[in-house]
């Protein structure tokens, strides 16, 4: 059904849609938004569900709606996080397996690759890389998204993922600012504060961001991302102070700033999703990006209430000018990519390869024959869903997932196993420690697998493999590494 568009002054309408990027449901665009693409939109957000087809087609339908190249952006991480193989795994490792190699000349040759599968579907921005840097203890939220948790390390990885997405035409953007590795809490479900000191955040957390500067990110996202000396009781998607003054102001960053989807609880719980738009642009953000569950109606909405905001006199025209401004370059900056992009394929099996570099063991660890392996199931992390992982490509598995219940499945597992070697594979050994401990209890010999960040030391002797991740890639090795593959 179409939604009725609201009656809007016409110049103050196109000043809106020039900083939008919404997003659509199916992987065949609607009429509504091949249209808003001809009238001036900026572009698209991409999500799983619109690149499960024949992406390329798509893309190619969204370029031929405008006369000018519009944005079309997409969550590529690598790792865990995939949108153009969420089916498979992706055939990259993550962050946390790049970090712990620590060859800079890989982590941008990995990122040149990523880059150049997406430019190949006619996708030209990647709301990617990751520059979080983890809290000591780690962090639920990020884990092997992030490079890790020496700033200085991040940030040179974050500058060559920068420099890799760039070199095959594809516009990068660091994200969360000023920084979600040091947070507790999940800004898909509240606002999450950023714990310690301003001066903390400073010498912690923002470096990534400052490489990402000085290494031409055409793009940055801020986080709904709470830090009280310098936001209040605003997320740094909202504030001023973050954007404009430490973002723009100290680090000097002169490209194009994209918020993460307003629809995030941390955003929309508080002002709705119109409303925070209007602080978004008012705080200094260029592009917004609505959210994967945003509908047309939404677009209508948030539209409106920019220029219902330039109206008033809350936005100032210039502010929002300022903005249409950046974006209309940034357009520019990818037409003038996507015409000098390298033909040919990037990848020639990096991806591969950076997992086996990446892969750490320890104990008895050998070729197994007919083992049973059993993969626990963690709980659901929002930014990578439920994607697909482990060895089942290359042997066949029994997935325990505690949070149904399955915990006390432990014990069956066990009479399984009885007369086979035995595989456990998680994706947080600290998370699953009742199992893990009562497994190898049983069973010394049991080979543990882990697939998440490594933040727990297993018993001497145990036979113990870490991927950094769980992508095709990683399981891959090691499934190599257990005569599997």
């Amino acid at each position: 059904m179409t939604t009725p568009e609201p009656t809007i002054d016409p110049k103050l309408a196109a000043l809106a849609d020039a900083i939008l990027i919404p997003p659509f449901p199916g992987t065949t665009p609607p009429a509504w938004l091949l249209r808003a693409l001809g009238g001036g939109l900026a572009g698209v957000t991409l999500f799983g569900a619109n690149v499960t087809g024949d992406t390329a087609t798509l893309t190619a339908t969204l370029r031929a709606a405008g006369p000018v190249e519009p944005v079309i952006a997409i969550d590529e991480e690598g790792g865990d996080v995939t949108r153009i193989a969420y089916a498979t795994g992706s055939p990259y490792p993550g962050n946390a397996a790049l970090g712990v190699v620590d060859d800079v000349a890989l982590t941008r040759d990995v990122y040149t690759a990523i880059g150049g599968d997406l430019a190949r579907l006619g996708i030209n921005t990647d709301l990617a890389p990751c520059a979080d840097v983890l809290a000591p203890g780690g962090s639920p939220v990020i884990g092997t998204r992030s490079f890790g948790s020496d700033p200085q390390l991040v940030a040179r990885h974050v500058a060559a993922a920068v420099a890799g997405l760039q070199q095959a035409g594809v516009a990068a953007c660091a994200k969360h600012f000023p920084g979600h590795g040091n947070t507790a809490a999940d800004s898909h479900r509240v606002l999450a504060t950023i714990s310690g000191t301003l001066a903390d955040l400073l010498e912690h957390d923002v470096p990534p961001f400052a490489a990402a500067v000085a290494a031409g990110s055409l793009a940055i996202m801020p986080g709904h991302l709470r830090v009280p000396e310098l936001t209040g009781d605003l997320p740094a998607s909202l504030s001023p102070e973050a954007v404009t003054g430490l973002l723009r102001g100290e680090l000097g960053f002169g490209g194009v700033v994209i918020c993460d989807a307003l629809e995030m609880k941390a955003a929309s719980a508080t002002f709705g999703i119109p409303e925070a738009a209007v602080l978004a642009v008012i705080a200094g953000v260029d592009l917004i990006c609505l959210g994967r569950d945003t509908d047309e109606a939404m677009y209508h909405a948030v539209r409106g209430a920019i220029a219902d905001a330039v109206g008033s006199g809350r936005l100032t025209g210039a502010r929002l000018e300022e903005s249409v401004a950046r974006v209309a370059g940034l357009r520019a900056r990818l037409a003038a990519g996507r015409a000098a992009m390298p033909a040919g394929a990037f990848d020639d099996g990096i991806g591969l390869l950076a997992a086996r570099s990446a892969l750490r063991r320890s104990g008895p660890v050998k070729a197994l024959v007919d083992p049973l392996i059993v993969e626990v199931e963690p709980e659901e992390n929002i930014a990578a869903g439920r994607f697909t992982w482990g060895f089942e490509p290359w042997a066949a598995v029994r997935r325990l997932d505690p949070a149904a219940g399955d915990g006390a499945e432990a014990h069956t597992v066990l009479a399984e196993a009885s007369g086979r070697p035995l595989v456990l594979a998680v994706r947080d050994a600290h998370g699953a420690l009742a199992l893990v401990n009562e497994v190898l209890a049983a069973r010394p010999d049991t080979v543990i697998v882990e697939m998440g960040v490594p933040a727990w030391t297993p018993p001497p002797g145990t036979a113990y493999l870490a991927t950094y991740g769980a992508s095709r890639a990683c399981a891959q090795a090691a499934a190599e590494a257990l005569g599997l593959a």
